[in-house]
């Protein structure tokens, strides 16, 4: 008996898988193979070093009461007083507010509407038409904010907007509705022209992922008797969850970031309020009022608010076993 146990435990070490190799040989050993790859990453590398890290420098303005005349080794260092003013100021709490309203408000109806068209376009069996619709959906892609911005004005202008007039026709509304100049129809404008310039674009990353499900998948579905929606429901949507939770994690990393040139260019006097966001406020401050210091300081909140929802959102998938970005 002990014999037995003595062979089936050596029969175990025998068959015990090999670690990878690990460390500073591995990495060595496979740059021999990719060297190709490596050479092309080297510019892309600059480019990240010189524009991306290279700035962060200037977080020590963050920390002074900087006067570019002084530069930073004369700026009089004022510790966190920088943040302790941005946390009791309630016009950033209100910037605050509108950042994460608009960018929710982008991120939700740009994560539906995009699976949605996907999902539609799948489902087309006329190539033609389906081709037509895609190329019109996606060509608002092209479009600079300054255009698009110049469009949506118009189509809500108060004397000849398609949409008064549209709503007036229905017997909707009575008289002519000055969108632009209510502060709580700002948030629902910029969702809905987001998702208008960005849904067709979107939609191709997901019309990819279900071009790689097995279509053996939907014949024996088919034979089953599973209607379409069903097909939908329990083979398209699945097969395609973990690009969708990948896609996820990364937007919530620019949970911050609601835009910038829609904002400033659809903001006036009258909605200012809730069109201004981050990125303004730390223009407003930053350039305009040349308070240096204080706009570095939003900045580095934003930036470090946005990792911890980055690695916050891929441990989370993590521990619920879906697909993570690291």
């Amino acid at each position: 008996m002990g014999d037995a146990v003595n062979v089936t435990g050596s029969v175990k070490k025998k068959t015990k898988k090999k670690r990878q190799p690990k460390g500073i040989k591995y990495f060595l050993k496979k740059s021999k193979s990719q060297k190709e790859l490596l050479l092309m990453s080297v510019p892309f590398l600059i480019w990240l070093f010189i524009f991306k890290y290279l700035p962060l420098s200037g977080w020590l303005m963050a920390f002074q009461d900087y006067k570019p005349a002084r530069g930073f080794q004369e700026s009089e260092f004022v510790g966190f007083d920088q943040f302790t003013f941005l946390f009791q100021d309630q016009r950033f709490l209100e910037v605050m507010r509108n950042t994460l309203a608009m960018s929710m408000i982008n991120l939700v109806l740009g994560f539906v509407m995009a699976i949605t068209l996907a999902v539609l376009l799948n489902e087309l069996r006329q190539v033609g038409f389906k081709r037509i619709v895609q190329t019109i959906s996606y060509m608002p892609h092209f479009l600079s904010w300054v255009v698009v911005a110049g469009l949506v004005s118009s189509a809500l202008s108060v004397d000849d907007g398609i949409i008064n007039i549209m709503l007036m026709n229905l017997g909707i509304i009575d008289t002519p509705i000055m969108f632009l100049g209510v502060g709580e129809y700002f948030w629902g404008i910029i969702g809905a022209s987001d998702v208008w310039k960005t849904v067709g674009w979107n939609s191709i990353i997901y019309l990819a992922a279900i071009t790689m499900i097995d279509q053996e998948q939907y014949e024996a579905a088919e034979i089953d008797g599973a209607t379409r929606l069903q097909r939908i429901l329990y083979i398209t949507l699945p097969g395609i969850k973990p690009v969708v939770v990948i896609l996820m994690i990364m937007n919530i990393g620019y949970i911050l970031e609601s835009g910038f040139e829609a904002q400033y260019l659809l903001m006036n006097p009258m909605n200012m309020g809730y069109a201004e966001n981050l990125d303004i406020f730390v223009l407003r401050y930053g350039i305009r009022q040349a308070n240096f210091s204080l706009a570095t300081a939003a900045g580095m909140f934003k930036t470090v608010i946005s990792f911890i929802f980055l690695f916050g959102a891929n441990k989370i998938a993590q521990k619920l076993g879906e697909a993570r970005l690291f």
